[in-house]
């Protein structure tokens, strides 16, 4: 067995993914100050390109904001289908490469490549890798190579834009050091600044705190900030093709045929795996829906879907597959609805069409749902009549 401390992981990052695809349709978008998402007043951005980047545009920015701090910005909606399949095609191009690898969301993916240097030296195959999926595919990645997914990660940020990296075994703590704390992964603006008031600085300054004073300061986070500051993630690569479904399936005590009990039972389970994709802070790609009739033949059809994790979307989708199932037009003894394809991103992909309001809602939705249950706030379509 190979030890946790000789890995070779990588980290491969679409840079600007939603940009770089908006510049693959339009060639005259490269180079500009480019922003992806909601074109309503309420519209918020996606994606912004370095060129507009530098003009303080972020991402979750309210699309109004992004276009007085940049008025000649050009805007696009989005295109969830294109994405969704050019995430597709990469992860085809890894797939037929890489020993194992996890697809972590819709533009990253981690590679463990260990035990590859005795045969053909990692650093060598993953620069080649990269270079295929920029040829097949005409989009810019990066990569960073370490020996673990944390500083892999740290690593291709680094690289970015349109870079690699590698850190050797045995560096990942000077690679580390000079950085701002804000660098490294868990650690946002708001444990940033938390940290700077306590004149913490840098990742070196942060790995010298003793783990038991960071734990007082940070809670159980603590702990994991340090290793983290001290270039230590055992982290494992989940393989892609492990990564589980989520679904539910409801078997009535009566068979039915009432239409309207049935969509509404739809909707109560759509609803209900949804807010679990959200909590795990996943989308889902392909869904399916079951149905088993009263004489237990059992018949189910699945649909891919552009990722997301939004119930409107995934309702839409569910009704039409039912739609479609439901020819028989007999006695109901069961229904099913399951999500799977999943990659992390949650609400990222959502604010191509989402409002503020809209993300806002979801959120106090599934604050609710989390603090007394998925089931104590539904929508109105699941009420008795």
């Amino acid at each position: 067995m190979i030890s946790l401390e000789q890995r070779s992981i990588a980290h491969f990052d679409l840079d600007c993914f939603f940009v770089s695809a908006e510049c693959l349709k339009d060639q005259r978008l490269k180079g500009r100050p480019l922003l992806v998402g909601g074109m309503s007043d309420r519209g918020v951005v996606a994606a912004c390109s370095y060129e507009a980047r530098k003009f303080g545009i972020h991402s979750a920015m309210p699309m109004k904001t992004a276009l007085r701090l940049c008025p000649e910005a050009i805007v696009r909606t989005g295109d969830h289908d294109f994405y969704s399949e050019l995430s597709q095609q990469v992860t085809g191009l890894i797939a037929e490469e890489a020993p194992l690898y996890e697809k972590s969301s819709i533009d990253e993916f981690y590679l463990d490549l260990t035990g590859m240097d005795k045969y053909f030296g990692s650093l060598k195959w993953t620069s080649e890798l990269r270079r295929k999926i920029m040829k097949m595919t005409g989009l810019p990645i990066s990569f960073g190579l370490a020996s673990n997914k944390m500083v892999s990660k740290v690593a291709t940020n680094e690289a970015k834009p349109n870079g690699q990296m590698a850190v050797e075994f045995g560096g990942e703590k000077s690679f580390l050091a000079p950085m701002p704390v804000d660098k490294l992964p868990m650690v946002g603006k708001e444990t940033a600044a938390r940290l700077r008031q306590r004149g913490v600085e840098t990742v070196k300054t942060l790995s010298e705190i003793p783990p038991a004073l960071l734990e007082a300061w940070m809670g159980k986070n603590g702990i994991a900030i340090w290793n983290k500051a001290n270039g230590i993630d055992e982290t494992p690569v989940v393989p892609y093709h492990e990564q589980k479904s989520i679904g539910t399936e409801n078997t009535f005590s009566t068979d039915t045929i009432d239409l309207k009990f049935l969509h509404r039972e739809l909707v109560r389970m759509t609803e209900k795996v949804g807010f679990e994709l959200r909590q795990q802070d996943k989308l889902a790609g392909c869904v399916t829906v079951k149905l088993r009739y009263s004489d237990f033949n059992t018949v189910t059809k699945q649909a891919v879907i552009p990722y997301t994790g939004s119930d409107h979307i995934l309702l839409q989708k569910v009704t039409e597959i039912f739609n479609r199932l439901y020819d028989r037009r007999q006695l109901v003894r069961l229904v099913g609805v399951r999500l799977s394809h999943l990659v992390g991103g949650n609400y990222q992909i959502s604010m191509f069409d989402d409002t503020e309001e809209m993300i806002s809602l979801y959120q106090a939705i599934d604050s609710i749902k989390s603090q007394f249950g998925w089931q104590y706030i539904m929508r109105g379509a699941t009420a008795c009549t």
